[in-house]
């Protein structure tokens, strides 16, 4: 495989120190182009790979503005690229996937873009609150990259990601009829020295201030997708120890629209995803949104146009700077109800993920790790051909067996715990 990582952030880092480790000799993966709108983040990812042990793979990188999808066609076919893997901001994503196409490449990515009314109906059904509901860009597209033999698979990393595979797992190993799938995003994950108003984004400043404050949706197979408010379904969750109960709140993410894609047929009924906010983010987000600071419509200021959101995301701590000092966790799974020789039974499957061991392993904090080792091992099956069908498709499409045996062979640990 030779791969074209778009978007050098900490996700994009960690997939590949991941890969390294995963792959030590090169069997699968021979080559990786790292491009980013900074070459000097580009560089510096790459001069971090090259440190300690060597490469199996060779690197090299390429400053590029994702905007400019004709430039990265032209770009993956001066390097040979196969497999481009997204990791950018996800305003860019489509453009990313269409350069992919262009080039005749197979493509992942964690996530897609969607775009919101600037006056949301609410209520049941997407087109009253979404010009282009997530996921349905590169779905509408299945059958051109189906004809062309290439194959996208979108939302790879935790959630959505490997939370799919535990889904489809339960389907295929846990019930006879799976009817609900809830995924929760928690933990205990903090800054034991943060001052009382100090506000950090865990993940990337951009996917935050879209998913969080976007309408959100969840999915009844009598009713179809409700579309709600931000911060709608709020409800307290027990987490395994030590995570304790999460405060969860409803937002906006792929799998309520991938599971019932490819799990109705195992009986599926509903699909929610609910996350753990901190407080602090919850008011700035809200604050943020009310004077218009999400906006990608450029303002002037004293003579000179920018955009709203570049600021913010300018502003704001990187993920990619925090974690040293946080304690705790991540604990990110999916509570599965459903019939098991006549009876009710209720699963929680998830993936603990502590911040410490991820400092110590990786270098970085847990939630961009957690996310990046997940997108590495779905990266791996695709390279060694075990996931390969032409098309687009998410996760849960595939069998669950070889990823939850490449998890385990990884020390990426997960736990099945019935409730």
């Amino acid at each position: 495989m030779r791969m074209m990582l778009v978007g050098a952030g900490a996700v994009g880092e960690c997939i590949l120190k991941v890969l390294k480790k995963r792959d030590p000799k090169g069997n699968w993966l021979s080559y990786v182009l790292i491009a980013d709108c900074s070459g000097e983040r580009a560089a510096e990812v790459k001069e971090h790979l090259e440190q300690g042990e060597p490469c199996g793979f060779r690197i090299e990188t390429a400053q590029a503005d994702a905007r400019d999808g004709e430039y990265l066609v032209r770009l993956m076919g001066k390097h040979a690229i196969d497999f481009v893997m997204d990791a950018a901001a996800p305003f860019v994503s489509n453009s990313i996937f269409d350069a992919a196409y262009g080039a005749g490449a197979d493509y992942g990515s964690m996530g897609t873009w969607s775009v919101p009314k600037d006056n949301p109906a609410f209520g049941i059904g997407f087109e009253g609150s979404y010009g282009e509901p997530m996921t349905k860009y590169n779905f509408d597209r299945h059958e051109m990259w189906r004809e062309r033999g290439r194959m996208a698979c979108i939302c790879l990393g935790i959630d959505p990601g490997v939370v799919n595979v535990f889904a489809k797992y339960a389907a295929e190993y846990l019930f006879d009829e799976l009817l609900e799938v809830h995924v929760k995003d928690g933990g205990n994950l903090k800054r034991p020295e943060a001052g009382k108003d100090e506000v950090a984004f865990g993940f990337n400043v951009w996917t935050v201030l879209d998913e969080v404050m976007n309408p959100n949706a969840e999915w009844d197979r009598d009713r179809g997708f409700l579309i709600e408010d931000a911060f709608a379904g709020e409800e307290e969750f027990r987490m395994p120890e030590p995570f304790g109960v999460n405060r969860l709140v409803k937002v906006e993410h792929e799998e309520v629209v991938t599971l019932p894609r490819y799990l109705q047929k195992y009986g599926l009924q509903k699909a929610s995803f609910k996350i753990a906010l901190d407080e602090n983010l919850l008011n700035a987000l809200k604050v943020i949104n009310a004077l218009g600071l999400r906006s990608l419509r450029p303002v002037e200021v004293d003579g000179v146009r920018v955009i709203p959101r570049d600021v913010v995301a300018a502003c704001a701590p990187q993920p990619r700077d925090l974690g040293a000092e946080m304690t705790g966790g991540m604990c990110v799974g999916v509570h599965c109800i459903g019939i098991r020789d006549g009876k009710r039974k209720e699963y929680f499957i998830y993936q603990p993920f502590d911040n410490r061991k991820s400092m110590k392993d990786w270098g970085m904090q847990a939630v961009a790790a957690q996310t990046g080792f997940g997108a590495a091992l779905g990266i791996e099956l695709i390279g060694k051909g075990i996931w390969r069908e032409a098309g687009v498709y998410s996760p849960e499409y595939f069998p669950s067996r070889p990823f939850l045996e490449l998890m385990e062979e990884a020390g990426m640990e997960y736990r099945v715990e019935e409730r």
